[in-house]
């Protein structure tokens, strides 16, 4: 892990206060899709999950655009502005065993470690099943959702589950409804027990994907997790 200065190439809204960030990748900086990086800007650092993969030029993070000091600066920030990074950080890289599927199940902004795994099983042609569920309240809340659908299209062995739970917001949408719970896993998983998980976003989240998946028996080795606070 080191340190690294890097510039603000551009940015992006991916979603309803949403903005995804894109930085110039420094020489030398390696990591695995799943891993997180801390950025620094104006004196302030936060961590964030890389969502761009590690085959690409670039390292990408989103977040959302909360009213503090450093999403602030990060509004402020144009193309050119300097940037300090540290990393990669993180334990959620996938797993080796490709026999064994990964069940990638994502609140909001908390798919962003999941983008990086799915534009990386795509490009490396990876045998690994993924099950990707991903959890907002509306659809315009989802970062990234378009991307997502066209990643299951090119890649045969990756599953995206969409879900809203704020269903009168949604009167198009054609997907699940509800929160992620076992009747939604059961419909896409011939075993709840066979996956390797991975779950990502805020605490509350975290703590509800720990605890269901503890009930279905599933050991803590087979968890691996990331808490989004203050995204």
């Amino acid at each position: 892990m080191s340190r690294y200065e890097v510039r603000l190439a551009r940015s992006e809204p991916v979603a309803e206060e949403t903005q995804a960030f894109h930085l110039t990748r420094p020489r030398g900086f390696e990591f695995r899709a799943g891993q997180s990086m801390l950025v620094a800007i104006e004196g302030a650092t936060h961590v964030f999950s890389i969502a761009s993969a590690p085959h690409e030029p670039e390292l990408m993070f989103a977040t959302r655009m909360r009213r503090t000091d450093y999403k602030r600066a990060l509004a402020r920030a144009r193309s050119g502005a300097r940037f300090r990074v540290d990393g990669p950080h993180g334990l959620m890289a996938l797993h080796d065993d490709a026999k064994r599927p990964a069940a990638l199940l994502a609140g909001g902004i908390g798919v962003t470690p999941f983008l990086s795994m799915a534009r990386h099983a795509a490009h490396a042609r990876l045998p690994h099943r993924l099950f990707l569920f991903y959890s907002n309240r509306r659809p315009q809340d989802a970062p990234f959702l378009q991307e997502l659908a066209s990643l299951e299209l090119a890649n045969p062995t990756f599953r995206l589950v969409p879900t809203v739970t704020q269903v009168d917001a949604a009167k198009d949408w054609k997907g699940e409804t509800g929160p992620i719970g076992r009747n939604l896993l059961e419909r896409y998983l011939p075993d709840l027990r066979s996956p390797v998980y991975y779950f990502a976003g805020p605490p509350g989240l975290a703590m509800a994907m720990q605890s269901m998946l503890a009930a279905l028996g599933v050991s803590e080795d087979d968890m691996r997790s990331e808490e989004f606070y203050g995204y």
